[in-house]
């Protein structure tokens, strides 16, 4: 059965592939599933019928046949588990790893750059603000030093491509703009290189298309 999942009908990131329903949108492309998308607006977000699928009134949602899934982690997961060999490996030494890479992308590393976001985007505007932005990026200076000592100039996290390069790709592209990884020539490598995969490209054009589709024509 054809997957659907759930995505912004209008994102904040204008077409940018940074919101969250990229990351399983490019999981299912790098599996080669195809699925549906259905847009929803924030007014339908906070509705009774998606916070059914997702009680925090956020996007991505999975739905197929009678299983319905929120969390892009979880979601991506699944994907990965349901296509054996091609977002983890099927060793179980290195699949536990992937997975363990997959949980620090959410857990270690995402958390200051939101953090980051939430700051100048919606805390801008505070007297402590400008106090405040140097110390979070600190925060966020110190993981990066920790994931480019552990990546060095190798090309994925643990030998082939895996999701748990998906999910820390996606998580780190968030600071794009933000000055942050110019100082990571490694890194940076690291999302170009996963930029130039296929399923990435369809991933982020499909996003795109729903941005470009809403804008009034000229």
């Amino acid at each position: 059965m054809m997957p659907t999942i759930t995505a912004f009908a209008d994102s904040p990131d204008q077409g940018a592939g940074l919101a969250r329903d990229m990351r399983v949108r490019w999981a299912l492309e790098e599996v080669g599933q195809p699925y549906q998308v259905r847009l929803v607006s924030f007014a339908q977000m906070r509705a009774p019928a998606h916070l059914a699928l997702h009680p925090f009134g956020q996007i991505p949602t999975y739905e197929e046949g009678t299983l319905t899934l929120f969390e892009s982690g979880a979601i991506v997961l699944h994907i990965a588990e349901q296509h054996p060999g091609l977002l983890l490996p099927e060793e179980l030494d290195a699949r536990a790893r992937a997975i363990t890479w997959m949980f620090a992308a959410l857990s270690t590393v995402e958390p200051p750059i939101v953090e980051l976001e939430i700051a100048e985007l919606l805390e801008r505007n505070e007297s402590w603000s400008q106090q405040r932005l140097p110390l979070v990026k600190n925060r966020i200076h110190h993981r990066l030093r920790q994931l480019a000592a552990f990546m060095g100039p190798k090309d994925w996290l643990d030998g082939a491509f895996s999701a748990a390069d998906l999910m820390l790709v996606h998580v780190l592209l968030r600071l794009s703009g933000a000055g942050i990884l110019e100082h990571y020539p490694d890194l940076r490598r690291y999302l170009a290189r996963a930029q130039e995969r296929p399923a990435y490209r369809r991933a982020f054009a499909a996003q795109l298309a729903v941005f470009t589709a809403s804008q009034p024509s000229a």
